[in-house]
């Protein structure tokens, strides 16, 4: 029987274990995919927002040699936490199951099944895209997820979005050789885009390097061109790919079936204390990103790495 069990070895993740083991509770990390699974995903060459400082956990130094930390250093850094503290983690074990059993919880796995007192979600959202949901989002020219320019070198492409992801696709594809245009339901680019990099796209946008249509909408995509709603009117776009750069969601599917209420009028954010982090579930604890429900931007590594103290002082008594 296991104290908690936590599930998702992300940044999060991680800092629960380690203040569990900090608080000599039996715990054990279950991650469906590779260590910090959305950091690796991110693009290869992506620069974060914070400084290193604000992404360590358990007080293991993050020494980045840039201004602002990047991918590889961040996954370096985490690789090097686990090794510190020598955390109980399995990887590539996707949990199936979360079955409460009056005070405890039985887990099923696809490897194993645990029982736990408490169980603790910091699953994230990287692994859930929104879908553009439109005639041809499916076909094998569209995209939602970015890592490399290089195989959109001399391609047209049209990337969809506003906000960092896009904005950092469409100007490394166009530095690398591509022919990009941007497709965006905004009036502009995201206030909440990089300082350092909002002004390169607008400027960029003036000049018509890069052209893009606000206030537009994709309505079908084929397999050598994109339709498009722009001021009132359909537009076709010559194509070879397209990044759907439109956002990320939690997995709804997995909180429901434990219990955890969701408020739909409330940007489908779960039930729980804030004071404990507890969900409406007795002993199911919420960490990270999943507390904000559709509001992806609310919660980061920066403010949300104390969630991992709030938990288990309240698990621990």
């Amino acid at each position: 029987m296991l104290d908690v069990l936590i599930i998702g070895a992300g940044p999060i993740g991680l800092a629960c274990g380690i203040e569990a083991q900090k608080q000599k509770l039996q715990y054990q990390i279950v991650e469906k995919g590779l260590l910090v699974n959305s950091i690796y995903r991110y693009p290869q060459n992506m620069t974060f927002f914070s400084t290193s400082e604000k992404l360590e956990i358990g007080h293991v130094p993050f020494v980045s040699h840039n201004p602002k930390p990047t991918r590889p250093e961040a996954l370096e850094y985490y690789r090097r936490v686990v090794m510190k503290y020598q955390l109980n983690l399995k990887l590539y074990e996707h949990v199936n199951r979360i079955k409460p059993e009056g005070k405890t919880f039985e887990i099923q796995t696809d490897k194993a099944t645990y029982h736990a007192r408490n169980v603790v979600m910091a699953t994230g959202f990287y692994d859930h895209n929104n879908r553009l949901g439109v005639p041809g989002d499916d076909l094998e020219k569209v995209h939602y997820y970015y890592s490399d320019p290089h195989p959109y070198f001399g391609q047209k492409i049209v990337v969809v979005g506003a906000r960092n992801s896009a904005v950092d696709a469409a100007l490394e594809c166009w530095r690398k050789g591509a022919e990009v245009s941007m497709i965006i339901r905004e009036s502009e680019i995201s206030e909440r885009v990089k300082y350092w990099v909002r002004p390169d796209m607008n400027n960029r946008i003036k000049e018509g390097s890069i052209p893009a249509y606000f206030n537009a909408e994709i309505s079908e995509i084929t397999q050598d061109t994109v339709k498009f709603k722009h001021e009132g009117q359909i537009q076709t776009l010559p194509n070879d790919f397209v990044l759907a750069m439109i956002g990320y969601k939690p997995d709804f599917k997995l909180l429901q079936q434990a219990g955890v209420q969701l408020q739909p009028d409330q940007q489908m954010k779960p039930v729980y204390n804030p004071e404990t982090m507890e969900s409406n579930v007795k002993g199911l604890y919420l960490a990270g990103v999943v507390c904000g429900g559709l509001e992806t931007h609310k919660w980061f590594i920066e403010n949300s790495r104390v969630h991992a103290r709030i938990i288990m002082d309240s698990i621990s008594g």
